[in-house]
């Protein structure tokens, strides 16, 4: 079949007429294909697909838009920052709402504006968009603690960012817990008598979740709860804490919030004299690609970010198309503990009962009362 010709002889726009005809169906039936609706048999599905890709058809979306009276657009608010948690959910966010036939709008927030988060949602709001997904990891204190926002659309949040009022709010990204006391439990099988914790910066969910997980580990268990060491994400932080913690013969394993902290643990711990995992096994969080093949290679939680995005969006655009509909239920992420070379069982104890050491607080560990407990979120 050759396709329908403008008045100067080139080639027309195909349609869904043309479509229908090539394919042997209704135009209702191509509509059908194209909306994913049910009740279009597997044949005819194909058929229809078939005669569009050879025909180069392509459905108008502008016209579905003022037909349904939305834009097929989703917006997301996310931190601007290059840290590998939230550039890779920011990444599995917008593979899954192009697979998904949307377009995307992305705005961008600041750490330490606290104004940034309902701007944020007030710029796509005036854009149109049918939906919104919030990854914003970091508590936003200046604010007063109130930055409910009533929205007349739809929203998922990854992580635990403050309370919002919508037509559906959707909850996505958790478990970070569940997989911090993962990490735990796996060093306390080893034979550790405890665990040290280097947390991430106490403003960010992600820290927080993990905090809470592995002081609900270790309570669990019945383990002392060693001090808590603060850190800024980077490995330099990690790098601080470490010498540290080098310092403390006690300390035998340690889990670090996040892996590039861990990678400059185990740089000062190995420049003390502490072999890892020999004297002291670390454990990180996120499996970044260098994880792999730092020296020893990281044992370490890999994070589902891609899986998060794409249960997320599928509920997200759920809600968004049948608004009048039920909520499509949540399943709980997978926890992946990747275990490596640089967790071992702890070295034999030549000096029972020494009274561990008080290490003082410099930049990178947290000083003044404990840190707090509880905390959600899902990503860094």
């Amino acid at each position: 079949m050759t396709r329908e010709t403008e008045r100067d002889g080139s080639p027309g726009v195909p349609r869904s007429v043309d479509v229908a005809r090539l394919a042997g169906v209704s135009q209702k039936t191509v509509s059908r294909v194209f909306n994913d609706e049910p009740y279009v048999s597997a044949d005819v599905r194909r058929r229809v697909l078939e005669a569009a890709g050879q025909l180069g058809y392509r459905r108008n979306n502008a016209a579905r838009s003022l037909a349904s009276g939305r834009t097929r657009s989703i917006g997301v608010v996310t931190l601007g920052t290059a840290l590998y948690g939230p550039a890779s959910l920011l990444m599995g966010v917008e593979r899954a709402v192009r697979d998904m036939g949307y377009a995307l709008r992305v705005v961008n927030t600041m750490e330490g504006d606290p104004a940034g988060l309902a701007g944020a949602v007030d710029s796509l709001l005036d854009q149109g968009v049918d939906g919104i997904v919030i990854s914003e990891p970091i508590e936003e204190e200046e604010a007063g603690g109130d930055l409910s926002v009533r929205l007349s659309v739809p929203i998922l949040v990854l992580g635990s960012p403050p309370p919002f009022t919508a037509s559906a709010v959707l909850a996505g990204g958790g478990g970070a817990d569940l997989m911090a006391q993962a990490v735990v439990e796996h060093l306390l099988e080893l034979g550790h008598r405890t665990v040290h914790h280097l947390a991430g910066p106490q403003r960010w969910y992600a820290a927080k979740d993990r905090l809470a997980g592995w002081r609900g580990a270790l309570a669990a268990h019945g383990r002392d709860e060693p001090p808590v060491f603060e850190g800024d994400w980077s490995a330099a932080s990690g790098y601080s804490a470490g010498q540290e913690l080098a310092a403390d013969p006690d300390v035998t394993a340690v889990f670090a919030a996040n892996d590039d902290m861990a990678i400059g643990l185990i740089h000062a711990l190995t420049e003390a004299g502490r072999r890892v995992p020999e004297d002291v096994s670390v454990v990180g969080f996120d499996d970044i690609p260098v994880a792999a093949h730092v020296a020893p290679p990281l044992t370490t939680v890999r994070q589902p970010f891609n899986t998060v995005a794409q249960e997320g969006l599928k509920r997200l655009v759920h809600a968004i198309e049948n608004p009048q509909a039920e909520a499509l239920p949540a399943s709980a992420p997978p926890v992946d503990l990747v275990v490596r070379a640089s967790t071992q069982p702890p070295p034999p104890r030549t000096t029972p009962g020494r009274r561990r050491h008080s290490a003082s607080r410099t930049r990178g560990a947290a000083s003044g009362p404990p840190l707090p407990k509880g905390g959600s979120s899902t990503h860094h």
